[in-house]
């Protein structure tokens, strides 16, 4: 007898529409809100440090000289200080998250060789513009001696 108590909401549900999403065929639709995973687009990146000084769990390791970024998804709590601090507005906050993963390692982003040989060359051309105006400004005090 207790089956017969089932039975009205069972062909209830029989006309109604799935309440839950097709999610393997339709993407998922996340809140409002949801903090995601960090993101970069790591050849805007000038490798200033800023992101790391403002991670309060400190995830995340930038070295200039080798052109990488690391973060380590697992210490990251998305808070996105280091997104506020970037002032080259190259990290994101994505919707979604990432695909899990069996190990605890942390993810490597590293420059792309033009973007490396690009920052080369602009060094380069800094370097020797400095040098320009400081042979100019060498040049132009011994001139004020002679004249002196």
């Amino acid at each position: 007898m207790a089956v017969m108590k089932f039975i009205p909401e069972t062909l209830k549900n029989l006309f109604k529409a799935p309440v839950t999403t097709a999610y393997p065929f339709e993407p998922a639709e996340y809140p409002e809100r949801s903090r995601g995973h960090i993101s970069i687009e790591i050849d805007d990146c000038i490798g200033c440090g800023m992101c790391v000084r403002a991670c309060p769990l400190g995830a995340l390791k930038v070295d200039k000289n080798e052109g990488t970024w690391e973060i380590n998804r697992f210490d990251c709590i998305v808070c996105g200080y280091c997104v506020e601090k970037c002032p080259k507005k190259c990290l994101s906050v994505q919707t979604g998250y990432q695909t899990p993963g069996g190990d605890k390692t942390s993810e490597l982003f590293k420059k792309s060789e033009e973007a490396l040989r690009a920052e080369a060359e602009k060094k380069a051309e800094a370097a020797r513009k400095a040098a320009e105006a400081k042979a100019a400004l060498e040049a132009k005090k011994k001139a004020e001696k002679t004249e002196a």
